[in-house]
């Protein structure tokens, strides 16, 4: 099983703190600053939406030209930025809407002059088009390239973000089912975590 980083919404703020981080972690190594996060906000919960890196990857099994591929031995899923043709498939076919299209205009770059249009930030990226823009598929890497992992993790002021490890992720699922049996109180999974982390 893969690792992926999970967010408990009873301790989410919705202050964005995390997709700022993720953003300026990838720019400085030459990535795309889109945050790898989406913040879904209702009118009483905020919580940010993350690849949970499948083990039966549908954005990878789509892409028409394997730029999306399984890192087993870090058990992660993988976009290669310089690969990725912009087809916009793995967006639509990821059930978590982890996966947002982004790219950097050209325009005024080597005599391109096409004006990018415009259109309502409430569009959905999957949707949009600009002229003179190639979009790639961006994704939560785990941030990879940090010795000391995700940066959303590292500065979220309330603690809601957590990597969940594959033998966590296995005992809080156990946790779970055993207090469900007992009383069939329908234990969140994020209880479950955190009951498990008590434990240790």
């Amino acid at each position: 099983m893969n690792r992926f980083v999970i967010s408990q919404a009873s301790r989410c703020i919705g202050c964005g703190t995390c997709m700022a981080a993720c953003s300026e972690a990838h720019k400085a190594v030459g990535l795309q600053s889109l945050p790898r996060l989406n913040m879904t906000k209702t009118q009483n919960v905020s919580s940010p939406a993350v690849c949970r890196h499948c083990e039966e990857a549908f954005c990878a099994l789509v892409c028409p030209v394997n730029a999306i591929t399984t890192d087993v031995a870090n058990g992660r899923v993988v976009v290669d930025e310089k690969s990725c043709i912009g087809c916009k498939l793995c967006a639509l076919a990821c059930p978590f809407g982890a996966i947002t299209p982004s790219g950097t205009s050209t325009a005024g770059v080597a005599g391109i002059r096409a004006i990018t249009p415009t259109y309502s930030q409430a569009l959905n990226p999957v949707l949009a088009w600009d002229v003179g823009v190639k979009a790639v598929a961006v994704k939560c890497d785990l941030c990879a390239f940090r010795p000391e992992g995700p940066a959303c993790v590292q500065v979220c002021p309330t603690a809601a973000l957590t990597v969940v490890e594959h033998e966590a992720l296995c005992e809080a699922v156990a946790v779970k089912q055993q207090r469900n049996a007992k009383d069939g109180s329908g234990m969140s999974i994020e209880t479950a975590l955190a009951t498990f982390r008590g434990r240790k």
